[in-house]
């Protein structure tokens, strides 16, 4: 499609002047891919392109992966959305939560209900990540730190064990909080199925759907293809981090069902067609059509709401582990009603429109990712040359 080429290269083109080293875009419409492009670099300083071989980390895009996943469980009857966690994960019976008074004093409260197997999809559990900004965040980063102290390596269920003994940062039900959710939401996978999160994933999706390149761990003989990530600066350098990879190495144990996945530009199209597509893809059925329909309403209330309030998100409401477009004049989008997706922590970019069976994966590596200028501006070039 011409049209859709000569809108999409140049903004890719003006992405890799003033951002990434090098970016990659592939549009599907009804089963075919109706645009794909590669732009610049996957390794400036060697000056290797990127092209369609290209492993990306894909951070946050992740959660979309394990949330379908866990998805395909309750298909099967494994377990009900309002069931208590602990029904199956039991270190999470009898949660305390961090309670600040008046003084700025704070102790621990008894969890005014169970965190329900909802709350881990949807992000209202009080789980967190390490960081600052709250008592149970700072617990998260002491403990982590710990724990790599001590050289212990975290399997996903040993997680689930190390988070559900701090407090949570609120009652369970009443906010919205990017956290770990999801990360706990592949242990209860793990012990759902009796298998690893990796192997399941294998198994049952990427398998099926001929995603050889996607995994935990980046294979010896495949790391001659794993893009560079890179840190800009404030003047736009662009320096390689090398730091963050611990986590994708041969030896490492944990399996983050929140942030763990590497996947290339045609493999992860291939799943978000998929979702795009009903659930179905090149005649293999992963999950059903009512099943993503669920997913992709809007499953906060309007408490919850108030703290999900990323400004270039406005107009979307969040699902079961997605974001999902309601309000498309409130975000000044022309995309469909119940478009839906995420991105990752580098750049890495999904748009899933089942109304359209239309889907959009943008992949990068740079932090900070300049998403709120990239992915806006992406969804709207796509959706005006496509309808």
């Amino acid at each position: 499609m011409n049209e859709l080429h000569n809108r999409l290269y140049p903004l890719l083109k003006s992405f890799t002047e003033k951002g990434p080293s090098g970016c990659s875009l592939q549009v599907m419409h009804q089963g075919s891919t109706i645009y794909k492009d590669y732009v610049g670099f996957a390794n400036k300083e060697d000056e290797i392109a990127i092209d369609e071989d290209t492993i990306f980390r894909i951070y946050s895009m992740t959660k979309v992966v394990t949330c379908t996943a866990a998805l395909m469980l309750y298909e099967r009857g494994l377990f009900l959305l309002n069931d208590p966690l602990e029904k199956y994960l039991p270190e999470f019976k009898n949660m305390k939560v961090y309670h600040t008074d008046d003084t700025g004093k704070v102790t621990t409260i008894p969890a005014s209900r169970s965190i329900l197997v909802k709350d881990l999809f949807t992000m209202t559990s009080g789980l967190t990540y390490g960081g600052e900004a709250n008592e149970t965040e700072k617990q998260v980063a002491k403990t982590f730190q710990q724990l790599q102290e001590k050289g212990e390596k975290l399997t996903n269920r040993r997680l689930s064990e190390v988070l559900a003994a701090i407090p949570l940062a609120f009652q369970p039900g009443a906010h919205w909080y990017y956290g770990l959710s999801h990360d706990v939401l592949g242990a209860l996978i793990e012990v759902l199925s009796e298998k690893t999160l990796g192997q399941f994933l294998q198994d049952e999706i990427f398998t099926p759907l001929g995603m050889k390149d996607t995994f935990f761990r980046i294979p010896d003989n495949k790391k001659h293809r794993f893009a560079a990530l890179y840190n800009r600066t404030e003047d736009g350098t662009l320096i390689k981090n090398e730091k963050m990879d611990v986590q994708f190495e041969p030896l490492s144990e944990l399996e983050s069902g929140g942030g763990g996945l590497l996947s290339t530009l045609g493999d992860y199209s291939r799943f978000a067609h998929m979702l795009a597509n009903g659930g179905k893809f090149e005649g293999v059925k992963v999950i059903g059509e009512k099943t993503i329909s669920l997913m992709t309403k809007n499953h906060l209330n309007d408490e919850q709401a108030t703290t999900y309030n990323w400004d270039y998100l406005a107009g979307y409401g969040y699902g079961l582990g997605v974001r999902t477009m309601m309000d498309s004049a409130k975000g000044g989008s022309n995309s469909s009603d119940g478009e839906f997706g995420w991105s990752g922590l580098a750049g890495t970019w999904v748009l899933i429109d089942p109304q359209e069976k239309l889907s959009a994966v943008y992949m990068q590596q740079m932090i900070p990712n300049f998403e709120a200028y990239h992915q806006p501006r992406l969804r709207n070039v796509i959706y005006g040359a496509v309808k």
